[in-house]
């Protein structure tokens, strides 16, 4: 995000943006600085997905590219709950599987996947993936989402469709096949498997995977209770440029990391 880009989108959408504070994503001066505050959102992410439910076992996982040593990535921790993991406890992988920091095991999936879409896509800083119940219902259909809502409008022409589902993805041909549906797309709904969003910056990403579940329940409901009226084309297109700028995209993650950090901020440590 340039400052340019940002003061443009504010001027957009607020009202009194010249004269009060509005949330703004930080500023560091220093790398280690940085890496410690992207730690600490990703663990909140984690808490995130375990509040609203997105957690499945050994399921599930998020990741964060290291603003150091960008061909490495922060995940988490293989068989640890979301609602218990701290910044401490994520670990670090480069492209070919060595962990560089860390004392956990990590999930190969998470590897196969995170690791091929990060090298695909150097303009993505984090990726998140789980098996939701409305995405795990929604993926079984085949389709994509429809811009039946000024939420939904986020992901028209916006999302791709893995459509081959290979079982539990093991293999880095198949993460590489998941890397091809994305495209240049901010998310991808894998058949009969589950979601999957990136960003450029683990805020964003999450954000837009809590809207793209609720979408996927928003747009089974409607289905279920007869046809859906669509939103015409250019107007789409035109909400969708205001939903997805990047501060909104980062904004829309604050709200929900109040919430975390004020019932449990351990997440920091």
């Amino acid at each position: 995000m340039t400052q340019d880009s940002i003061n443009q989108d504010i001027s957009k959408m607020t009202i009194g943006a010249d004269k009060f504070k509005i949330p703004m994503p930080p500023q560091f001066d220093d790398l280690k600085s940085q890496q410690l505050y992207e730690k600490q959102r990703l663990a909140a992410s984690f808490r995130v997905f375990s509040l609203k439910g997105f957690d499945e076992g050994l399921a599930g996982h998020i990741s964060q590219r290291d603003c150091i040593d960008e061909d490495t990535f922060w995940v988490n921790p293989l068989a640890m709950h979301f609602s218990k993991i701290k910044a401490s406890d994520l670990v670090r992988v480069d492209h070919s599987g060595k962990i560089v920091e860390g004392n956990f095991a990590i999930n190969n999936a998470a590897f196969a996947i995170h690791s091929r879409i990060h090298a695909a896509r150097p303009d993505v800083k984090a990726i998140a993936h789980a098996h939701t119940t409305f995405g795990r219902a929604f993926s079984s259909l085949g389709q994509l989402l429809k811009p039946i809502s000024q939420d939904a409008c986020l992901f028209y022409e916006n999302h791709g469709l893995f459509e081959e589902f290979t079982g539990v993805v093991a293999e880095l041909d198949e993460g590489d096949q998941i890397a091809r549906a994305l495209g240049d797309y901010t998310a991808v709904i894998l058949q009969n498997h589950g979601l999957l969003t990136v960003g450029k910056s683990v805020d964003a990403t999450v954000a837009t995977f809590c809207s793209m579940e609720a979408c996927c329940q928003s747009q089974l409901l409607a289905q279920a209770a007869g046809d859906v009226k669509l939103i015409d084309h250019e107007v789409a297109l035109k909400t969708r440029q205001a939903n997805g700028a990047d501060i909104v995209t980062w904004g829309n993650f604050q709200p929900i990391y109040q919430v975390i950090e004020n019932q449990d901020d351990s997440f920091l440590e």
